[in-house]
């Protein structure tokens, strides 16, 4: 198969090569008779190869077809590539048919992202069916204990893992809302061009930290710190693993979210809503304060669900920072854990995957995407009323 795509490779990058001296020999040796650039007909030569080659494997493998496989890729390839120099005439309009290729290829990267979705949402449905024919639903949303034995007899409760996931999505809004939002209204309104040159790329470059960088500054640096000097002399505890640990890394995570959507939010809206409000003597905090805050509210609003989605579905800084204790409780010194953290745990080891301590696994994914999902649809909505709005 492999020496069959090769081939096929090769005679698309011949057919690429030939097809547009072909088309001026066509034309007479003139290529401004031709109704398209000569090199549009070699790209199309190009896709009449390749497009349907992939095609034939894709289908093949998805078939079984492996002994086969490899002469209809070749078969395919030869017709593509002879079809396509064949048809080539000064009237052919090479780049109608070569956008005509690039089309399906698009609509089936389109077809592969949706049956991608669908083919994860209908892996989580089954096997959350098979949880809940042998676990009791009302056991599992409204039990408050998080017991999981292996030997039979588990407490598979969810309320302590929603209650660890929101306090810690909580406290990371809290902490990164402000300081985004903020950044954002400097940014966009009082920084002078170079500032905003260098402080703009300096903030994002906090989205390109791995997670697992943050936990471990959690772990090392965050922890011990509010332990010693907050935790402990406050009589809160003595735990380095906390709800505040793991929310605060995580708000410094998500402050590039905040900010560099509000900042593109804020710019958008009309310069002439600002001049107005000046031009009635309005000073520019009292303009930012009650004319752009106001007209961007939605998009911030959406920008600051959009980082709540991420926050929910954050594992590593958890990990790390918070814990794994699965507990209902208000003090933000103790450890907690969230549902990706427990989703991570019943699924790793030696374990019966056909037992509801693993399946629950299963269950709790399907809980936090309808979750996130309703979080980022509701943003979307947000975010599309804004854009209506204002271009």
């Amino acid at each position: 198969m492999s020496v069959s795509l090769i081939l096929a490779l090769g005679l698309g990058v011949l057919g690429y090569v030939i097809a547009p001296r072909r088309a001026v020999a066509a034309a007479g040796g003139d290529a401004r008779k031709l109704a398209a650039l000569p090199r549009q007909y070699g790209l199309n030569t190009l896709l009449a190869v390749l497009v349907p080659s992939f095609a034939i494997l894709i289908a093949g493998s998805l078939a079984g077809a492996g002994l086969y496989l490899g002469w209809a890729i070749l078969i395919v390839a030869f017709i593509g590539f002879a079809g396509s120099l064949f048809n080539i005439t000064p009237d052919y309009r090479a780049r109608t048919h070569a956008e005509s290729w690039i089309k399906l290829i698009l609509i089936a990267a389109s077809v592969i992202a949706i049956l991608t979705t669908v083919g994860i949402v209908f892996s989580m449905v089954f096997e959350a069916r098979n949880f809940f024919s042998q676990y009791d639903w009302k056991d599992f949303f409204l039990s408050a204990e998080w017991s999981p034995n292996f030997r039979g007899n588990s407490s598979l409760g969810i309320l302590p893992l929603l209650w660890g996931t929101l306090y810690i999505s909580f406290i990371a809004l809290i902490f990164a809302v402000p300081i985004g939002l903020f950044a954002a209204i400097y940014l966009s309104e009082y920084s002078s061009r170079r500032m905003r040159s260098i402080a703009k790329p300096a903030i994002e470059i906090l989205a390109g930290i791995p997670t697992i960088v943050y936990g471990l500054f959690a772990l090392v640096t965050v922890g011990p710190f509010l332990r010693d000097y907050f935790a402990a002399p406050m009589g809160f505890g003595d735990s380095a693993s906390s709800v505040m640990t793991a929310g605060l890394v995580m708000g410094v995570m998500l402050i590039p979210f905040v900010s560099s959507l509000s900042d593109d939010i804020i710019n958008a809206v009309p310069q002439t809503m600002r001049d107005g409000s000046l031009g009635l003597g309005a000073t520019k905090s009292e303009t930012i304060r009650q004319v752009v805050i106001p007209a961007a509210l939605p998009g911030i609003v959406g920008a600051i669900l959009l980082a709540a989605s991420r926050a929910i579905g954050e594992t590593m800084i958890v990990v790390l920072g918070a814990g794994a204790a699965a507990r209902l409780s208000l003090n933000p010194f103790e450890a907690m854990t969230t549902v990706t953290v427990k989703i991570v745990s019943q699924l790793t080891g030696d374990t019966d995957f056909a037992s509801p301590e693993t399946l629950v696994a299963f269950a709790l994914g399907m809980t936090l995407f309808v979750i996130t999902l309703c979080l980022n649809v509701l943003a979307l909505m947000i975010v599309r009323k804004y854009r209506e709005q204002y271009e």
